[in-house]
């Protein structure tokens, strides 16, 4: 049923509009479904999205896909920056290999729901109708081959191509409700919206702008927001440790990283300041403050057969040069430095052997801290996910206000997850706000 046009109906006076729907079109449903569409009207905008990262500005596109008057704002000159940034600006866009038990949160299992009605399949078809071409890299990470620009200029362009507006340049303020919709403060000006979509991300990153603006959004409504820190990040180490590893600045090897029972199997980079490298970033998100993380430097080897077949070999070789079979001839002549044996490898009781290899697979280290928002990937912790509709993301105890991507108490493994749960979530809230 087309709605009919407004001049006739007196506006302004809601009792009055309701009873003259009712002499007009019999039957509640008709009547309901247009006074509400006539107050919607009366509002700026059908959805107001905060932030055009990716969650955001898909959360618009499809709002704006099912006939909504959409307005994306974004206080950053630019849209997107993390995506245009990611990926070694490759743009790490998803993992083929997306499941619940890669994401982090007080209740992991709430991101099933939106990661299983919109799939890492779901957005390759969309990247593949776009024509952006791309590969995959190693444990089911996929990339642009090209820049990630491609994914920034694809994203924009359908927001305006299914009539969604974008501001950019513009700081957003306090958002209230006011009436059926909210109000929203912005630097042009108070904006109404009948729904609101925050999709401002996380704390990570602040030169890029990044902020807490979406908590408070959510503790201004009385939504709890979980304990939040930086995730996918550096760890530091205390001055003792930094002497020993600052030397080796540089060099990476392949490693496995632990903390408890949680384990993962990737590279690790020495810095000036401690360690990284994609092994430490994953660990980061389960390590705490107080606890210690091992490091074995050889997964995968037999470390204690590789030196004994060294020292059985004969000759005048040295430590170094056999540890140089197991890690980075770097790494090795330090380690060997680092254990104050010298002398003809021939002449070190396999015993010996034995603890520097336990070492190698077994290196225990206690983190102080880490490198913090400044370099971290995404924001541990959020909005409540139980005060959430896991199937439409909006808040239960507020309708039409929604909260999609990383705001939220959903924290990804490095590789593409956090980029799906973006998408993926912010496909939920664009189906129904």
């Amino acid at each position: 049923m087309a709605v009919p046009k407004t001049a006739a109906l007196p506006l302004g006076d809601a009792p009055t509009v309701r009873r003259c729907l009712a002499k007009r079109f019999p039957g509640r449903k008709g009547e309901d479904a247009i006074f509400r569409r006539l107050l919607e009207d009366e509002l700026d905008w059908d959805v107001m999205v905060l932030g055009a990262g990716a969650a955001g500005l898909f959360a618009g596109i499809e709002a704006a896909r099912r006939g909504r008057r959409v307005l994306v704002v974004d206080h950053a000159a630019k849209p997107a920056e993390k995506i245009r940034i990611s990926g070694g600006g490759r743009c790490n866009f998803t993992n083929l290999e997306i499941s619940a038990d890669r994401y982090l949160g007080r209740n992991p299992r709430f991101a099933l729901s939106a990661l299983k009605r919109f799939t890492q399949w779901d957005f390759i078809a969309r990247m593949d109708a776009a024509g952006i071409a791309w590969h995959e890299k190693t444990l089911g990470q996929l990339f642009c081959d090209g820049p990630a620009t491609q994914v920034v200029d694809w994203l924009t362009g359908d927001l305006a191509a299914v009539g969604g507006t974008l501001w950019t340049g513009c700081s957003l303020g306090a958002v209230a409700r006011q009436g059926n919709g909210f109000a929203v403060e912005t630097d042009r000006g108070v904006q109404e919206a009948a729904a609101v979509i925050v999709a401002t991300g996380g704390k990570s990153i602040p030169k890029m702008g990044a902020s807490g603006y979406g908590y408070r959004v959510a503790e201004s409504f009385s939504l709890a927001v979980t304990e939040t820190r930086p995730a996918l990040v550096p760890l530091t180490f205390a001055e003792q440790e930094l002497v020993w590893l600052k030397p080796l600045a540089g060099v990476a090897v392949q490693g496995r990283v632990s903390c408890g029972k949680t384990g993962f199997d990737e590279a690790v980079l020495f810095t000036h300041r401690g360690l990284s490298g994609p092994a430490i970033l994953q660990i980061s998100s389960y390590w705490r403050e107080g606890q210690a993380i091992s490091v074995n430097l050889c997964p995968g080897q037999d470390g204690a057969a590789v030196l004994r077949a060294a020292k059985a070999s004969g000759g005048k070789g040295h430590l170094a040069g056999a540890l140089a079979r197991l890690v980075p001839e770097r790494l090795a002549r330090h380690l060997a430095e680092a254990s104050g044996l010298s002398g003809p490898l021939a002449e070190m009781p396999g015993a010996v052997l034995d603890r520097v290899a336990a070492g190698l697979a077994d290196w225990r280290l206690m983190p102080v801290g880490s490198e913090g928002y400044r370099t971290a990937e995404v924001t541990l912790g959020g909005v409540d996910t139980d005060g959430l509709d896991a199937r439409t993301m909006e808040a239960k105890a507020v309708p039409g206000l929604y909260f999609v991507g990383e705001v939220v108490d959903v924290t990804g493994w490095l590789g593409g997850y956090n980029f799906q749960w973006a998408w993926s979530s912010g496909w939920a809230a664009g189906q129904v706000a």
